[in-house]
């Protein structure tokens, strides 16, 4: 099985990737300020199955795919950044809105929550380099089944997700709120969210021209 250095790896790896805006916290968030945490809960519970659709895939053989097709894998990339500068752009345009500011959107059923949430998830780039280029790099040939060590790995990757994610839905309400009485830090939060997404497109740009590997 994985080492205690593998998971903590992992651990630290996948909390700076949750703790980075990008499609998955615009969703959970949104979600959250404009319909409840309930309505932002039942959203993480479908980004939290497309993680075990990735985690399944992965280990059984999409790293191989990618490899055979490899414009698919450098096309997904390509998407990822170009959708994370519009996200960046939306958010430091003038009169851009940040992360934890309310936004009218319409009240969704349970269903369509945890159906979106599964989608933001799947088309989300950070968790595709995530499981095809960054989890192998903690995969011990020496320490057993390496498919086993995927599953375990991803299952330390899925519970720091979920955790920072539950934390930020059950958060994000009382952030709204202290954002909405003090507009200076509301200003100060576009910013660095904003250049954060930025950041994150334009390390996934220089990313692009590069295959996967099996």
């Amino acid at each position: 099985m994985i080492s205690a250095a593998a998971a903590g790896g992992m651990a630290l790896v996948e909390l700076g990737m949750a703790l980075t805006p990008g499609p998955n916290m615009v969703y959970l968030v949104s979600r959250s300020i404009s319909q409840g945490r309930a309505a932002g809960l039942v959203s993480l519970v479908g980004t939290a199955v497309g993680f075990l659709v990735y985690m399944t895939l992965a280990n059984l053989g999409l790293a191989v795919v990618f490899v055979a097709v490899p414009w698919l894998y450098i096309g997904l990339k390509a998407v990822g950044a170009a959708y994370l500068a519009f996200l960046a752009w939306q958010t430091l345009r003038p009169g851009g809105r940040g992360l934890f500011e309310p936004r009218n959107l319409q009240r969704d059923s349970h269903w369509k929550l945890l159906r979106m949430g599964l989608i933001t998830n799947l088309l989300n780039p950070k968790v595709a380099i995530l499981y095809l280029a960054l989890i192998p790099q903690f995969i011990d040939p020496t320490r057993g089944h390496t498919t086993a060590q995927g599953f375990a790995l991803g299952t330390v990757q899925i519970a720091v997700g979920l955790t920072v994610n539950g934390l930020i839905v059950l958060a994000a309400g009382s952030i709204a709120g202290l954002l909405k009485r003090r507009p200076a830090w509301a200003k100060w939060q576009r910013r660095v969210t904003g250049s954060l997404l930025g950041t994150a497109a334009i390390a996934l740009v220089r990313e692009v021209p590069a295959r996967a590997r099996a």
